[in-house]
Parts: structure tokens; sequence; C-alpha cells
């Protein structure tokens, strides 16, 4: 057979490494040639591809990034989108097409499939996990590990100068980076989209953890957070060219009012794109490994229209159009266990 292979929507540590066991599958089992598409979805449209080998492969596990480039660019962004795709498909003489991304990549994936433009797979990607249906996206267990190592330094930061440090995490819709790196850097509170929060009741609970005698405080906040209506304005997010909200900002202006409201001096740090960046964790290499290998074994079972999932501890497949169909918030419980350690 011949696979072609996209990357798309932002970038993961641990895309190599799925790229990886798609490409040492393919080519020693099956006999396959393997067609990496560049920057996702446009290299697809413009029919840019590269052959790739166990040979080509080398050396990338622990790389982060992905050597095939990625874009947010998507079929549906063009009137001919799907007839472009069909196109290259049918030119390329491409059986099928492995669709690694986030839930913008993975919708467009649908479209195509459900077009009849190429038989697609899709393996899930996102430091936010919030694709539905799978318990894992491969690159949060890496995103966490940053922000909690972020999250270790300033305690002793804060410590030192009796201050008050807001942490803005990734988290667009969804708050898993900021819950889970909360609770595992111990922080004093933790705000995520799925729960708007009142400015007032976030400065009066840092006041009685100061009242206590702790002089410091870390607040994770995840920058898709949201206040309660009329407790914070906020200025109109701007839009960016794909149509998505340009986030960013909901650190400072929490930090800014916290400050106004408790007289303590307060910092923010952004981590932002450090927590795409670098190597993989351990834990994403060896499940980046497996979904690559599950994918291949998708694609030669020909079960199109699935993406492969990571639930009670093995692969799994689920149709593509449910696991984009909504996006997975954080379970109630576990932030209930970060509350826990709230003031």
């Amino acid at each position: 057979m011949r696979i072609g292979v996209l990357t798309g929507g932002g970038d993961c540590p641990g895309l190599n490494a799925v790229i990886r066991a798609i490409v040492r599958k393919a080519e020693r089992q099956y006999g396959d040639t393997v067609l990496g598409f560049a920057d996702g979805w446009l290299g697809v449209l413009e029919g840019e591809y590269t052959e790739l080998s166990v040979e080509r492969m080398r050396g990338t596990l622990p790389r982060g990034g992905t050597v095939l480039g990625t874009s947010r660019m998507s079929p549906r962004m063009h009137e001919d989108g799907i007839e472009r795709v069909r196109a290259t498909m049918e030119a390329t003489g491409a059986d099928a097409l492995i669709v690694i991304g986030g839930e913008g990549t993975l919708s467009a994936g649908v479209g195509v499939f459900e077009a009849g433009a190429a038989n697609v797979v899709g393996v899930p990607k996102t430091i936010d996990n919030d694709i539905g249906l799978t318990e894992r996206t491969f690159g949060f267990d890496t995103a966490v590990g940053i922000a909690t190592a972020a999250i270790d330094r300033l305690h002793t930061t804060a410590e030192s100068h009796d201050r008050v440090m807001v942490v803005e995490v990734m988290g667009r819709n969804v708050g898993h980076i900021a819950t889970w790196a909360g609770i595992a850097g111990g922080a004093t509170l933790t705000l995520i989209p799925e729960e708007p929060f009142d400015i007032e009741s976030v400065a009066e609970a840092i006041v009685r953890r100061h009242q206590r005698g702790r002089w410091a405080s870390i607040v994770v906040v995840a920058e898709g957070a949201r206040p309660k209506a009329g407790t914070l304005e906020m200025p109109e997010p701007e839009i960016d060219q794909y149509g998505h909200v340009r986030l960013g900002g909901i650190g400072q202006a929490v930090a800014t009012e916290i400050e106004a409201r408790t007289g303590y001096d307060t910092r923010v740090t952004v981590l932002g794109h450090i927590q795409r960046g670098g190597t993989p964790s351990a834990l994403d290499r060896v499940l980046c490994s497996w979904y690559g290998i599950a994918a291949i074994d998708a694609v030669h079972d020909g079960d199109w229209g699935s993406m492969v999932a990571f639930r009670s501890g093995e692969m799994v497949r689920v149709r593509l159009a449910d696991a984009v169909a909504e996006l997975k918030p954080v379970n109630p419980a576990l932030y209930d266990v970060a509350k826990a350690f709230f003031p």
C-alpha cells in the first residue's frame, strides 16, 4: 500500500515518535510506502510530499516538533479543497491517509472521509488532552511535566519575596493541563475554563491564606479561563487568520486584580509555547509508539473513518466523527481534588 501521513495544528512533543512507529511497521512488516505530506493539510492541498523510510526516521524518537512541518490550514478553507485532496490522493496513488492532529485537523479529516476523497484514519494529538473518546492524547504528559517544573521553581522565588505568583498555562477550552499541574505543583488556586471564577473570591482566598501565616501563593490559570459575568471586564479577543480566538492575557488580568484587591506584590509568568517544545517524556514516547502502530494496523484492516484511542489501558478504535463531536472537559471529580487544597 501507499499511505499518506500528515501532522496538522499546533506542534506537539511526540509527533515524530508517531511518524517513526507508522513508518517502521509499514515498511518492515507490511512492505508499504509512506508518503509524508508537508505542513499538514497544506501539503495535501498542494501535492507536496516526501517518501519516508526507517532510515530517514532514525534518531527522531526523542525529537520535539515534527519533521513534516505543520500548519492550521484546512481543506474547508478552500471552495475546491475536497477536490484538491481527492486529486492529490489519486496523483500520488495513496490508498489511505493517516491524519495526526487535534480537533480542527481531525474534523477536517471527517469531512474528507465523508466526501469520499480519502480513506482516513485519525490519531489524536493535543497537549490540551481535550479530544473525546480517548483517555489520553500524546504531548499532554510532557506539557504537564514542563508546567509542574515551572511551578516548582516559582514556589521558591514566591517564598523568598512573599509574593503571589500567577502562572498562565495552555488550555483553550478545557483545563486539563492547569488542573494536573496545579495539583502536582501544589498550587494555591487553579482557574479553568470549565468553571468561571469570581475574582473577588480569588482575592479573598489568598488573603485567608496569608492571614494564616503563609506569605506566598501560586495561582495557576488556564489561558481560556473565564471570569463570571459582571465580575471582571476583559477586552474583546482578537481573531486570527484561521478564525480562532487569539487567547492570552488572562494571567496578567488576574495578577493585576489580585494586587489591587489585596495589596500583595503579584507577578505573572506566561509559559506559552515552552509547553509545546522540546523532548517528549518517556510516557509520551511509549504512547506515541503505540498510537503509530495502532494506526497502521487500522489502515491494513481497512477501518476507514476510525480514530485510534487509548482507553482502559489499551488501544481501541472509535469513530472519528464521534471523537470530535464534543471536547472532553476536566472530570469534576479531579477538579474537586484540586479544590480540596484551595484556602
